[in-house]
């Protein structure tokens, strides 16, 4: 069962609550290639993506971010790093989310004026934090990236922008080891109503890219955790796409397009999509409710999933 999380509108796609799971990638055509980019965002919205991340380093980049917006009729993610100005810039060309860790970009002048841009424009705000880019005062703490670490950089972060009365969030806390990524999304969404992006980071080739995805995204999904998915894979982003609903469909959930097989709780049954659905449109199996999940204490989860002692070879 799905835990009910708050409600995030993303241009015209909203996740949390009872909304479908929606799936997303990332462009990765040099930014300078706005034409190369440009098509590639064409071809991954054909490929059925209801959410595209395009990078932007700088603030001259935000043209190709509005050239991909005005090309394509799904949500742009501007995915800005440590200059402030990029998100400024983005703002303006009217993207629909950004994606940026308010404590990398500089002093409260600089997150309050990224934070007062977005409400403007009734913008979302995505903390993406990285397990293995953590935060040098926590990473002194913990010692490794576990998942205690990795949760507590991440409210650091809400509490930068819950500050300037933000609220419109979005977190992801990705890390390359699954059993960590896994336990850290667990602790994350015992603490927190904000709608959570599951993915695992850094995940090496493309088949162990798919394996480690399918486990971690997929076990988090039937623990009832995430509002949004991206497949990390070396390869084009249509095939994060396509591996995103393979994912969804494994797990259970009916997903539009072919009729495929799909494993439930009371044995199999095919999954088809009705014909109110777009073709891109998924659906949870279960209502969503809010709660803990409730296999196990969050004390004893840690230490069937290697929190703190984990060995961080593969990380």
């Amino acid at each position: 069962m799905r835990q009910l999380k708050r409600e995030v509108k993303i241009g015209n796609v909203t996740i949390g609550g009872n909304n479908p799971i929606a799936v997303q990638t990332m462009l990765n055509v040099p930014v300078e290639d706005i034409e190369g980019n440009v098509a590639q965002a064409k071809r991954c919205e054909a490929a059925g993506c209801q959410i595209l991340r395009v990078t932007c380093p700088s603030a001259a980049d935000a043209k190709c971010i509005e050239a991909v917006k005005n090309a394509v009729n799904i949500p742009i993610v501007a995915d800005i790093h440590f200059d402030y100005k990029a998100a400024l810039a983005c703002a303006d060309v009217g993207v629909d989310k950004i994606r940026i860790n308010p404590g990398n970009i500089g002093d409260d002048d600089r997150v309050k004026a990224v934070v007062q841009a977005c409400q403007q424009k009734n913008i979302p705000i995505r903390i993406g934090v990285n397990g293995g880019s953590l935060e040098k005062h926590i990473l002194a703490k913990y010692g490794a990236p576990v998942p205690e670490a990795m949760v507590e950089s991440a409210l650091y972060h809400v509490r930068l922008l819950e500050k300037f009365d933000f609220n419109n969030i979005v977190i992801s806390i990705k890390n390359s080891n699954v059993p960590r990524m896994m336990e850290a999304y667990r602790q994350l969404s015992a603490v927190t109503d904000y709608p959570l992006h599951v993915g695992v980071t850094e995940a090496g080739t493309y088949q162990m890219g798919l394996l480690k995805s399918g486990m971690g995204i997929g076990g988090m999904l039937l623990e009832g955790i995430g509002d949004t998915i991206r497949v990390s894979l070396a390869a084009d982003p249509e095939k994060e796409v396509e591996a995103g609903y393979n994912i969804l469909r494994a797990v259970g959930f009916p997903v539009a397009g072919p009729r495929s097989q799909t494993r439930w709780s009371g044995g199999f049954r095919a999954a088809r999509s009705p014909s109110r659905w777009p073709s891109w449109a998924v659906s949870s199996t279960a209502p969503a409710r809010p709660g803990r999940p409730t296999s196990a204490s969050p004390a004893a989860r840690a230490r069937r999933c290697f929190s703190s002692t984990a060995n961080p070879s593969g990380s």
